[in-house]
């Protein structure tokens, strides 16, 4: 019998693919980030047990204890806000950063990761709104930012990401994230950088995100439910 875990993940992976179907892109080009903050390990595990392999985290205290408790063989990106002084905890331990947004972070994730031999793979995380209550560098300033981090030899910069507005009608966050793409299209240039990831998309939007180019959408809710806490 299929597990509720299994039909909701087959569910959202079908939503990906219709939504690649309906603007020509193959599935296998958008990577699903199954969102389990707040959701505790034997829920990650039913889910890991249906086949999804990478999971993302918010907060540094909830997730390394649930990290280490998982399954292993999972990947885990960080996708929440990340303050400076737990920046040293998320070194090694998560595949992609998502949220980078300011040259002190970066710095810091630099000299820990340079100080361990590692490479650390980031994105930075973009306010294409404007939105005074959500972190993120000003799209103005990212340029400045982008060059920075490029010059950082143990961070690896792949790409962009972005938190938008929430709409009532999901195709209302469609400018913001084209407003991304065309973001990470200039400074790709600018940098000669490939920049292949954009991070965007959600529950309640992820076929707009799609249709833009997301090549990385966070998932929670419909995968896992409401939040416990």
């Amino acid at each position: 019998m299929e597990t509720d875990a299994a039909k909701r993940l087959a569910h959202v992976k079908g939503r990906i693919a219709d939504a690649c179907a309906a603007c020509g892109r193959d599935p296998a080009a958008v990577t699903l980030v199954a969102v389990s903050k707040l959701h505790d390990v034997a829920e990650v595990a039913a889910m890991a047990a249906c086949g999804q392999r990478i999971f993302g985290e918010s907060y540094i205290q909830e997730a390394l204890p649930k990290m280490e408790a998982a399954p292993a063989g999972l990947a885990w990106h960080f996708i929440g806000h990340l303050q400076r002084n737990k920046a040293k905890l998320a070194v090694a331990r998560f595949a992609l950063i998502h949220t980078v947004d300011n040259a002190d972070l970066a710095g810091i994730l630099q000299k820990r990761t340079a100080e361990a031999g590692l490479t650390q793979d980031i994105c930075l995380q973009v306010n294409v709104a404007g939105e005074s209550q959500k972190s993120g560098v000003d799209p103005r300033r990212l340029p400045k930012l982008a060059e920075a981090v490029a010059a950082m030899g143990a961070l690896r910069l792949v790409g962009l990401m972005v938190i938008p507005p929430v709409f009532d009608d999901p195709e209302g966050a469609r400018p913001v994230f084209a407003r991304l793409r065309t973001l990470r299209d200039e400074l790709a240039s600018r940098l000669a950088l490939p920049l292949p990831v954009l991070s965007m998309g959600m529950s309640g939007d992820l076929e707009a995100a799609v249709m833009e180019g997301a090549t990385h959408v966070r998932v929670g809710t419909d995968l896992f439910g409401p939040r416990q806490r």
